[in-house]
């Protein structure tokens, strides 16, 4: 088998990786105006910082919104699409031993795909991710630099945002310790300071995320949750997750290249020979 290029083709970004003899080689994260731009710079520049000639190419999968731009085969390779659940399902998997999970891609909002054996469906999804991140980043301290918000976050403290268990009992409700949230931003009665206000949007999104997905198992035995996409990187998933697997014995697995695994998860429609769409030359 040759080369096979996967691609994630968003409104204005694109994630490139290449699947070989090796698995998984360096994958790449390209930023652009439109979908094709990304895309297209996205394979340029994959191909020249990896050495890799167009001829030993075999296949290119594309999915993600972006794709349905993409009319026909790029640079004369053949090229499919892939179904964007079928590559969260497929790449979220990819190298580990789970068969039995759903998984959270975690993007602009949130969707949830299942994962029972060779069966992958879309279950659901919510509109809360990093959008909504950044809508209230923007609406609250004025910035769109997903850094910023972050760090201000480090020096946040949710005990001025939040209204926890232990500020309306004084005993612990079964199954919440004191500190668990009641309410998101209930304890806001005026001003916050910055990194209070970045701390509870940051905290608010991935706990509704985590708690989402939990619900989303409740009546079956799924217990292993994996975790995909842009909003992973987050340092603050390393608080809120382990929280939430000891409130409700889950677990939630963050895998290497987590933020490119639906890219991963195309090419892996390909060769695992699953459902794709020829796109004709």
């Amino acid at each position: 088998m040759g080369f096979v290029i996967g691609i994630d083709v968003g409104g204005s970004t694109t994630k490139i990786v290449g699947i070989g003899e090796k698995g998984v080689q360096k994958p790449l994260f390209v930023r652009a105006a439109d979908p094709v731009a990304s895309l297209f710079g996205a394979l340029g520049k994959y191909t020249y910082d990896n050495g890799i000639p167009l001829d030993s190419i075999e296949k290119i999968m594309i999915t993600g919104v972006g794709s349905a731009y993409i009319t026909q085969p790029l640079y004369g390779i053949p090229t499919a699409k892939a179904d964007e659940f079928l590559a969260d399902g497929l790449g979220a998997t990819y190298h580990t031993s789970l068969d039995h999970t759903i998984v959270v891609s975690m993007g602009t909002g949130t969707s949830l795909v299942k994962v029972e054996g060779d069966k992958i469906q879309h279950i659901g999804g919510i509109g809360i991710g990093g959008g909504t991140i950044m809508g209230l980043a923007n609406l609250l301290l004025k910035t769109s630099d997903i850094w910023e918000v972050i760090e201000l976050a480090k020096k946040g403290s949710l005990a001025n945002i939040d209204l926890q268990i232990q500020d309306i009992t004084n005993a612990p409700l079964e199954g919440l310790p004191l500190d668990a949230t009641a309410s998101n931003f209930g304890k806001v009665r005026g001003a916050v300071s910055q990194e209070d206000a970045a701390l509870g949007i940051l905290n608010m999104v991935l706990q509704c995320i985590g708690k989402s997905a939990i619900l989303s198992a409740l009546n079956t035995s799924i217990r292993d949750f994996v975790l995909i996409g842009n909003l992973t990187q987050l340092p603050q998933c390393g608080e809120v997750f382990p929280v939430l697997e000891k409130m409700f014995g889950v677990r939630f697995l963050i895998p290497k290249y987590a933020e490119y695994r639906t890219a991963v998860g195309a090419a892996l429609t390909y060769t695992k020979r699953r459902d794709y769409v020829e796109i004709p030359g």
